[in-house]
């Protein structure tokens, strides 16, 4: 079997069931049985993660480790990951027919699909527009594009896992305001994510956040 074959949850591949065990039995170590829990939706499998330590819960995609990501040369050793969205206290994950918080899963089995069927990879700074059309997320949420993150408030948490044949490494998706996609354009990475140290920002999805640009940037301000 070629190194790049996809693995689809739906298919029920031993292969897959296998890895994915591994999975939730290296992040049930880390956070205990009582606060891991597997979602089985439409979009896919995802794992649950309850704590106190981020006030919230974790939501994670469990196969896009088993793709081999085509890396740059100098990203060796980050081949393997997951996704994940970190959610606010108040996020209710169960209400699938609410729009405000039902978004999460599809967003989640969409970015992987295409690094998969791109036969592409995702690294932190990476960005993508919401959709083609760039339409905001959510009725409550204006953010159009996301970027791709190391953890930040979760640093401490999802370290790197190390199994026998791979390390998975975890990257969150941070929505951004269609200012904040423009900045990180013309600035950079590293300026955007000083906009977010600055103001608070971390991978944590909030329906209130308002963009760390408080005024139109200008290409030669600060």
């Amino acid at each position: 079997m070629e190194e790049n074959q996809l693995f689809f949850p739906h298919s029920k591949n031993g292969n897959y069931l296998y890895r994915m065990q591994h999975l939730k039995n290296e992040i049930t170590n880390r956070f205990g049985t009582e606060n891991v829990s597997l979602i089985s939706n439409e979009s896919g499998e995802f794992l649950l993660i309850n704590s106190n330590d981020f006030s919230g819960s974790l939501l994670i995609t469990t196969n896009l480790s088993d793709y081999k990501m085509r890396v740059h040369e100098k990203h060796k050793g980050e081949e393997y990951a997951e996704l994940y969205f970190l959610l606010p206290s108040y996020w209710d994950v169960h209400a699938v027919d609410n729009p405000t918080m039902n978004w999460v899963f599809p967003w989640l089995n969409r970015v992987q699909l295409y690094v998969k069927n791109n036969n592409t990879w995702l690294g932190h700074g990476h960005t993508m527009p919401c959709g083609k059309e760039m339409q905001s997320l959510s009725p409550t949420m204006a953010q159009n594009h996301f970027i791709v993150s190391k953890p930040i408030a979760c640093e401490k948490h999802l370290s790197p896992i190390k199994l026998a044949d791979k390390t998975i490494h975890f990257l969150a998706l941070i929505p951004l305001f269609p200012d904040e996609m423009d900045y990180k354009q013309g600035k950079g990475t590293v300026k955007l994510f000083d906009k977010f140290r600055t103001h608070g920002v971390t991978e944590k999805l909030d329906d209130y956040r308002k963009s760390t640009l408080k005024t139109k940037w200008k290409f030669f301000g600060k």
